[in-house]
């Protein structure tokens, strides 16, 4: 019974986020114009979405090492002996060749060897749940075709890192802080975003989820969405934001966890315009 309740709930978060079907009228219009300007070229990429096509193709969202996110379509892959040896399964780490579209539509893909799969998705719940919020962010916050190889190298830690049993809360949340410093929207968290003088870390701090960091008093009027968060939400988010490689040791005191997650997610929400869909899945990373 619990196994049952297992895969149907991963069902359930699969429909929520990875395989949000395209109508065949939509993808059809987007398929790749064949001609002799496609570029063969090979990359690592983390599988974000897997769409099924026809009978024997899906349509992936991958994110690649050195060309950004793409969307390809797999011809085959849903054969038993397709070229694809099993390899397009969500969040697994893949070795791909692929031609890119000479000008709009999709780009297609003609070779993917595992490298290594998320074991996660078959033995734990929670950390599924975190799998698919790293490949929500990733698909949310990027552009296609414009690289980023240090967000697929963060990315791709995360995930081994989830993998290796590391602990949730600090994994998602050093991911979390990690991908906004590559993509530039991480907030100033040691000066006033508005005038730029220095914000004493004491008692009550203001953090203005549309201006972007830490507000003085007087910068503060006429701000919206201010958030009035303690000194020690702020210093836990500085340490994360400058531990680098040694982020592993860190620990989030469970005294501020609920109320860091309550600033950080509307931040992340402003910053997409919208409630990351995972959220309603992650509530234990505030417990």
């Amino acid at each position: 019974m619990q196994v049952q309740v297992f895969y149907d709930r991963c069902a359930e978060a699969r429909l929520l986020f990875p395989t949000r079907r395209r109508s065949r009228a939509v993808i059809a219009r987007d398929l790749p114009r064949y001609d002799a300007n496609m570029a063969s070229e090979k990359t690592q990429a983390i599988v974000l979405r897997v769409v099924e096509f026809s009978e024997t193709s899906y349509v992936v969202t991958l994110f690649t090492e050195d060309f950004g996110k793409i969307g390809a379509l797999a011809k085959g892959a849903r054969r038993p002996k397709g070229p694809f040896e099993g390899a397009l399964d969500l969040l697994a780490l893949v070795r791909i060749v692929f031609l890119r579209k000479s000008s709009g539509g999709l780009d297609l893909l003609t070779e993917a060897k595992l490298e290594r799969c998320f074991r996660s998705a078959r033995r734990d719940l929670t950390r599924l749940y975190a799998g698919y919020y790293v490949a929500e962010l990733l698909s949310e916050l990027t552009d296609e075709g414009d690289p980023h190889p240090e967000l697929f190298a963060a990315a791709n830690d995360t995930l081994l890192a989830l993998d290796q049993g590391e602990p949730l809360v600090e994994t998602i949340l050093h991911f979390e802080v990690e991908a906004l410093q590559h993509l530039g929207h991480f907030p100033l968290l040691t000066d006033c975003v508005g005038c730029g003088k220095a914000v004493p870390l004491v008692g009550r701090v203001r953090f203005g989820l549309v201006a972007g960091g830490v507000l003085c008093a007087t910068c503060r009027l006429g701000q919206r969405r201010v958030a009035s968060v303690s000194a020690a939400v702020v210093q836990a988010l500085q340490e994360f934001a400058t531990a680098g490689g040694n982020w592993r040791s860190l620990r989030l005191d469970p005294a501020i966890r609920g109320e860091l997650r309550g600033v950080w997610n509307n931040y992340l929400a402003h910053l997409l315009g919208h409630k990351p869909r995972m959220h309603d899945y992650l509530g234990f990373l505030a417990r």
